[in-house]
């Protein structure tokens, strides 16, 4: 991808840099949506509107490298991804089928509710600045500033509107703490399932084995408390001093190796899961999947995506 007329410039935008980061780009979206699914009529609409329930995995690597394509490409390759991604943005809606903690059966989502959207932008914006710092070094509060402001125009491709988003980094910081500690954050039965499947059994080829287990604890040890204590999932002193290596030996890796192993895209590692899921179906063997919608459901959504709703595309040039 060329990279000299993008959305996000080399060294005029914090969200290039940070993403520009390997290590970053291959963690921070497993994290982000680990999160995203405790809210569950973002993650209820999400999943009912997927297509390919069988193949998960194909779809979050296809999203992955749809937003390496915004972060690090030229306008008129982000503009291609941002017209499909619209398109099917519109098919989004629909109710909860049942009570979803706070929320009663009934409640309607859309892929345009201002809310969602901002939820949506945020656990991908928490979960970059996480890993840069963990992995390369603590923003100053400019930089952290700068990065916000870069995931609040992030969103803006989409069709969020600004002034759903918290006007400061400092504000953003109080509003995530805020949430995360609300009732708010529920996880369906499906929801419980699948986060933990997308953050610890992405499908890799088991040549990667060793790689793998360093990963799961990485992300183990990335998710904040609230997080692991809704999912259910234990954190010993034992797992925390674990922890600390393994990011050290991660950090330590980084800083020698050289800047063409570090930085870049990661289309490479998204296409191996691909891979890798696709494989494991053909040979029959188990993988993380999503359950099939019940048929009443399956209408519904078919109906639903034979009638978009109309409303105008965000301007790639605003």
């Amino acid at each position: 991808m060329a990279s000299d007329d993008g959305y996000f410039l080399r060294g005029r935008s914090l969200l290039r840099t940070v993403q520009e980061e390997r290590l970053v780009g291959l963690f921070y979206g497993q994290r982000a949506l680990a999160i995203g699914a405790l809210h569950p009529v973002n993650y209820t609409g999400t999943s009912e509107a997927t297509g390919g329930r069988a193949r998960p995995f194909r779809r979050l690597a296809r999203t992955a490298a749809d937003f390496e394509t915004i972060f690090l490409g030229t306008r008129a390759e982000a503009d291609r991804v941002l017209a499909k991604v619209h398109a099917l943005h519109g098919r989004v809606r629909g109710t909860l089928r049942e009570d979803a903690g706070p929320y009663p059966a009934g409640t309607p989502y859309s892929a345009f509710d201002p809310e969602l959207m901002l939820w949506t932008m945020a656990v991908i914006a928490d979960s970059t600045q996480f890993f840069y710092e963990l992995f390369v070094r603590r923003l100053e509060a400019w930089e952290r500033e700068a990065l916000w402001q870069d995931f609040v125009r992030f969103g803006e491709l989409f069709g969020m509107e600004r002034e759903v988003a918290p006007a400061s980094y400092p504000a953003f910081r109080s509003w995530w703490e805020e949430r995360l500690a609300s009732d708010e954050m529920f996880l369906t039965e499906e929801a419980r399932y699948m986060g933990r499947a997308v953050a610890f059994e992405i499908p890799m080829p088991a040549v990667n084995r060793p790689g793998k287990r360093v990963h799961d604890l990485v992300m183990l040890g990335s998710l904040p408390p609230r997080v692991r204590e809704l999912y259910g999932l234990s954190w010993t002193a034992a797992q925390a001093r674990r922890f600390r290596l393994a990011v050290g030996a991660l950090r330590a890796g980084r800083a020698l190796a050289p800047r063409r192993v570090t930085h870049g895209s990661n289309r490479r590692s998204f296409a191996l899961v691909q891979a890798t899921e696709a494989g494991r179906l053909a040979r029959g063997r188990p993988t993380p999947q999503l359950p099939p919608l019940p048929p009443a459901r399956q209408a519904v959504a078919a109906a639903t995506s034979a009638t978009p709703v109309k409303r105008s595309a965000p301007s790639a040039s605003a």
